[in-house]
C-alpha cells in the first residue's frame, strides 16, 4: 500500500463505504438501525487492510447507493455489475451471485419466462435496480413499471394489480412470506453479479487493488464464512476471476 493508493481510497482519512440495504442478501439493518451483512463485513475488512477507519453510508436503494459513489460522497460501494453503471465505476469481479426471478399470481397465464415479454404485459421492478437496468435492455414488448424501491415492488404489485413482479429471489420470497395465491416462475431470468466498485476517477491502481482484494476474500473463504454467519441461503460465492481483467471487458 503506497501513499497514492491510500489517498485514493481514503482521501478524508476514513474509508467511506456506500451500502444498499434494499437487498437483504447483501446488507440489512438490525432493530437498532445498525447495518450488518456481507457488504459490511467486506467494507470493514478493506478498511482494516488499508489501516483506516470504516464509515458506512446507508442507502435504501441500489440507485441511491450508486449515486452516492458517483457524487464522491463515498469511496467504494457494493453494486451489481452493469454496463450503465460501468461508465463511471470500475467493478471487481462478483463476490456473490444472486438470482433474479419473476413472481405472478397463481391464476396467471404466465407460466414461463418467455410468456413475460408480450405486448400488454406489465412488469413491476425496483427503480434503478440491477434487474431494472437488465430488463430495460432486454424486454422489447412488455411494459416496465418502476416502484420507488425494491422493497416497494411487492406492495405495488399487489395494490396496483400488476401481473408480474421482478426482483431478487430472496426478497420476493421474504416480502410474500405467509401469503397465498402467488407463485414464482420456475426459471431465473438473470444472474445478478454483486461486486465492489470504485469511481474510475480514483485511477486504475485503485481499481486493480480492489479487484485483488475481492479475489483474496473469496479465495480465503471470507465471503463464504460471512454468508454462513448471516444465514444467507439461495446465493453463491462468485467464481474466481483474473483480478487484472476488467469484469466489463468482454474481449479476449
Amino acid at each position: 500500500m503506497n501513499a497514492d493508493l491510500l489517498k485514493a481510497f481514503a482521501p478524508t482519512g476514513v474509508l467511506r463505504a456506500s451500502l444498499n440495504v434494499g437487498n437483504p442478501v447483501l446488507a440489512n439493518l438490525d432493530k437498532e438501525g445498525k447495518p450488518f451483512g456481507i457488504s459490511i463485513d467486506l467494507a470493514h475488512a478493506l478498511a482494516e487492510k488499508l489501516g483506516v477507519r470504516c464509515e458506512l453510508i446507508v442507502n435504501e436503494t441500489a440507485g441511491k447507493s450508486v449515486a452516492t459513489v458517483e457524487a464522491g460522497r463515498a469511496d467504494v460501494g457494493f453494486f451489481a455489475i452493469d454496463p450503465e453503471r460501468g461508465k463511471d465505476i470500475a467493478f471487481t469481479a462478483a463476490y456473490v451471485l444472486i438470482e433474479g426471478y419473476y413472481m405472478v399470481r397463481s391464476d396467471s397465464l404466465v407460466t414461463k419466462n418467455t410468456d413475460v415479454d408480450v405486448v400488454g404485459k406489465q412488469v413491476v421492478v425496483g427503480k434503478g435496480s440491477a434487474y431494472d437496468l437488465f430488463l430495460s435492455r432486454h424486454l422489447k414488448h412488455a411494459t416496465i413499471i418502476r416502484a420507488p424501491s425494491s422493497q416497494a415492488v411487492i406492495p405495488d404489485f399487489l395494490s396496483q394489480h400488476i401481473e408480474i413482479a421482478a426482483g431478487v429471489k430472496q426478497q420476493l420470497e421474504a416480502d410474500t412470506k405467509g401469503m397465498t395465491g402467488l407463485r414464482m416462475l420456475a426459471e431465473r431470468f438473470m444472474v445478478i453479479n454483486q461486486a465492489m466498485g470504485v469511481p474510475k476517477s480514483k485511477g486504475l491502481g485503485a481499481a486493480v487493488y480492489l479487484r485483488h482484494f475481492v479475489e483474496e476474500m473469496k479465495a480465503k473463504g471470507f465471503v463464504k464464512d460471512s454468508m454462513t454467519r448471516h444465514g444467507i441461503q439461495g446465493a453463491g460465492v462468485g467464481y474466481a476471476a483474473d483480478p487484472d481483467k476488467d469484469p466489463l471487458d468482454t474481449t479476449n
